[in-house]
């Protein structure tokens, strides 16, 4: 522990020094004047060491803010384990998911513009979803049973929440779902949305939740009711007026060096590399024509950290506003009701992008009722609780992850830090 402690210490001095890697612009600030244990929040590193010597986990790059305030940001182990390539503060990592909350925000300063009300239906916009039915029997082998017509219409916050009742890779006709979402590879969200709303749904819409390609329609809305391309649209409104210097759907050259490798857990659960962290990866090389709402975006902590804490202060971060605090409190809220949540278990709601805490007994967590998060198929998490005032950002790169609690360990490490 006190090895660690005294890392903890020197990485301050360092980042007191330092303009690289999470950049100077972060203000930072000792965690005991924030109210928090310097000492406990030291407990982090050695719990996320145990990952990587396990070879569970190539790297992780952990930070927590409070008070608008950095008070832990920790990078360990290795971008590339075979190339022993140490991980870098600034190294860039595919947040998959981890997009959603930032595309559902791009769909609400639409909103705010008044170019749409959330009870609106979604083919209003979308024609071909005017004529999408309800399978009553979907399943795998591709029978859809009987179609109905939906008890009403699709509406776009249907859309934010997973309660529109559209085709998904966990149940129904999950073979037609994924060849319309992937095969062909389509050449725009125009095209694969298309396809989508042909395919009958799970469900009638509102009646229940399910994860699905819900903002995959979100990032193709923003697209059409603002006229730009989905990549064009966050880099204008949102990126820049955030200084989020380093979130792209792909990545250039001069970055291609920045990105991690993705790992999957062999037989013995062990990482074994899937996806380079090079120019060779496909999110350097793969056509630039498909910007998905849904989880296409690479990212670093930093940027991250950026983004959240601007929804944490109510849509405003250095004097630059992209939505009104009542518009942020409102896709905080539990908009899915009673709805079970079978993805993000008991306790938890759905806000209009994010995951809501509502009951932190029955979920068993330590966020606070009221927390807002969401996470990436690479093992990546984020959320930020109003309550504590307070912004978590977790990344790795090692998919899937169901066999690891790094994620839970990481939250639970960051709340026993808190000491008022």
């Amino acid at each position: 522990m006190h090895m660690y402690l005294t890392k903890s210490l020197l990485l301050w001095a360092g980042l007191l020094a330092s303009s690289h890697g999470i950049a100077a612009e972060l203000p930072r600030e000792q965690p005991d004047a924030l109210g928090m244990s310097g000492e406990r929040l030291a407990r982090i590193a050695p719990a996320m060491q145990r990952y990587i010597d396990a070879q569970l986990t190539p790297g992780v790059i952990t930070a927590v803010m409070r008070h608008g305030k950095l008070v832990h940001f920790e990078a360990q182990g290795h971008m590339d384990v075979s190339a022993a390539k140490p991980m870098r503060e600034d190294a860039i990592f595919r947040i998959a998911s981890m997009t959603k909350p930032i595309a559902s925000v791009a769909l609400m300063m639409l909103w705010e513009e008044g170019h749409f009300q959330l009870r609106d239906p979604v083919s209003k916009f979308i024609p071909e979803f005017a004529t999408t039915k309800v399978s009553t029997t979907a399943d795998a082998s591709g029978n859809t049973g009987e179609l109905v017509a939906p008890k009403r219409p699709i509406q776009i916050r249907d859309m934010l929440t997973h309660t529109a009742g559209l085709a998904n890779n966990y149940s129904g006709n999950v073979d037609a779902y994924r060849q319309a979402m992937s095969t062909p590879r389509p050449t725009s969200n125009a095209e694969q949305i298309r396809r989508l709303a042909a395919l009958p749904l799970n469900y009638h819409p509102g009646a229940e939740w399910q994860y699905s390609a819900a903002t995959n329609v979100v990032g193709h809305l923003v697209e059409i009711i603002s006229g730009q391309p989905l990549d064009e649209f966050l880099q204008q409104r949102i990126f820049t007026p955030l200084d989020m210097t380093d979130t792209h759907f792909y990545l250039d050259d001069t970055k291609g060096g920045r990105l991690t490798t993705q790992y999957s857990p062999g037989k013995d659960k062990k990482i074994q590399m899937q996806d380079p962290g090079s120019e060779q990866s496909r999110w350097v090389t793969a056509p630039r024509n498909l910007f998905s709402g849904a989880g296409g975006l690479v990212s670093t902590v930093r940027d991250y950290l950026r983004f959240q804490q601007t929804m944490l202060n109510g849509g405003e971060l250095d004097g630059r506003r992209i939505l009104a605090p009542s518009t942020v409190s409102l896709m905080l809220e539990n908009h899915t009701g009673e709805l079970p949540l079978w993805l993000p278990g008991p306790g938890m709601g759905f806000g209009l992008g994010y995951g809501v805490v509502i009951d932190r007994g029955a979920a068993a967590t330590p966020l606070s009722e009221g927390a807002a998060y969401w996470g990436g198929a690479y093992c990546t998490l984020s959320w930020i609780d109003p309550e504590q005032n307070l912004v978590g950002v977790l990344m790795t790169q090692v998919r899937p992850y169901s066999h690891i609690n790094i994620r839970q360990d990481f939250q639970v490490l960051t709340y026993q830090a808190i000491t008022d």
